[in-house]
């Protein structure tokens, strides 16, 4: 089960970033962290800003809303998300069967 934590009207999801894949997707949940691949290239804030664009559109949240609060530079990273409740984000991340 992701260990998603509330942080006052936020909420901070741990994430485990593959970057360089051939499509960005939901993998899945690894002890606890939400596994993404990203199309993104880990190079200049790519990756970053591709894990930004989709978990906002994913979650149907403006951009400003969602933030890598920590592992800027790490594959191993906590998301903060404004605006959305934890189950709505459980819902949401389901592994793409495709």
């Amino acid at each position: 089960m992701l260990n998603i934590t509330a942080d006052g009207n936020a909420i901070l999801l741990p994430v485990k970033v593959v970057p360089g894949a051939s499509r960005t997707r939901f993998l899945g949940e690894l002890d606890g962290r939400a596994r993404i691949a990203l199309a993104a290239p880990p190079e200049k804030g790519k990756a970053n800003e591709a894990l930004v664009t989709y978990l906002a559109k994913l979650l149907a949240v403006r951009k400003r809303d969602v933030m890598v609060a920590a592992g800027r530079t790490s594959p191993l990273k906590t998301v903060r998300i404004e605006r959305v409740a934890p189950d709505a984000v459980r819902a949401a991340l389901q592994p793409d069967r495709s």
